[in-house]
């Protein structure tokens, strides 16, 4: 009972949405000295409810099948209709901040394009072939929804050390979602997806993720330079540390929990310490 309560949590990306949610609120904390907008939390939770479950339901059966895609081939009326919750919802509280439109379309543009090469008309699915960069495309869809999107709908001025922030974020992002593709890469191929995972060997691999985590290290590092506290650049270390960790690990333990709970967990884990430590 256990095990399908924790699936149905992160497998109907539940779980991804908290980690959203997580993440702007603490970019709206650091950043602004203050709470985000409630509308800005409720679109941006119903926004990842949609976006994933559309992915999920688009998403056809694996080379390598685990429990989530097992899980996922089950329940695809369910992914269906999480994603007309989430749709209403987005939609609902699009309406709220109507006032920051061009922003949010370039949001919803750029989520969409993630998935679009999934839908079965042939215009969508030519896009598999020019998709190279999908992972350092997703990885900028997250940091422009948790790390931009609250400065602008709070109307706040753009600083250096926001942007140090939102490219350290960017980092982090890109080395998990680096593990990702890794492990999917043999799905990707099937797929006629080309990224740079399929097109790297081992060592190109390994390089991409030091190099990706080292700038993490770097930037984040770099907010000293703008008078933030030493113990919140600590705390946003700290899943580079874990992320680092577990490299080999992840390279060789494909399992839905290593990969779904925890590299994914790690996106909002420094954002989770803060609500801990109430900084």
């Amino acid at each position: 009972m256990f095990r399908k309560i924790v699936d149905f949590f992160v497998f109907s990306s539940l779980y991804i949405a908290l980690c959203a949610v997580v993440m702007v609120w603490q970019t709206s904390k650091l950043l602004l000295g203050t709470g985000p907008s409630g509308r800005l939390i409720g679109f941006v939770f119903f926004s990842t409810i949609c976006s994933y479950n559309f992915h999920w339901w688009l998403t056809p059966k694996s080379a390598s099948p685990s429990r989530r895609v097992h899980w996922s081939n089950r329940h695809k009326i369910l992914h269906f209709i999480l994603y007309l919750v989430g749709l209403v919802g987005a939609g609902v509280y699009f309406l709220y901040l109507l006032h920051f439109l061009p922003a949010l379309l370039f949001g919803v543009l750029l989520t969409f394009l993630y998935s679009a090469p999934k839908l079965p008309q042939r215009f969508f699915s030519q896009l598999q072939k020019i998709a190279v960069g999908k992972t350092l495309f997703l990885s900028f869809v997250w940091v422009y929804v948790t790390s931009v999107l609250p400065v602008i709908v709070a109307d706040a001025s753009w600083k250096m050390s926001f942007v140090l922030f939102a490219a350290g974020r960017f980092f982090l992002i890109y080395a998990i979602c680096i593990l990702f593709d890794y492990r999917d890469r043999e799905d990707d191929r099937s797929q006629g997806i080309k990224s740079l995972i399929t097109m790297l060997d081992e060592r190109g691999i390994d390089l991409l993720f030091t190099v990706s985590i080292a700038l993490f290290f770097v930037v984040s590092i770099s907010l000293s330079f703008f008078h933030y506290n030493a113990f919140y650049i600590f705390l946003l270390l700290i899943p580079g540390i874990v992320t680092a960790a577990l490299y080999r690990e992840a390279k060789r333990n494909f399992s839905d929990d290593l990969y779904y709970i925890v590299l994914d967990g790690l996106m909002m884990f420094s954002g989770v310490l803060m609500l801990i430590f109430r900084i």
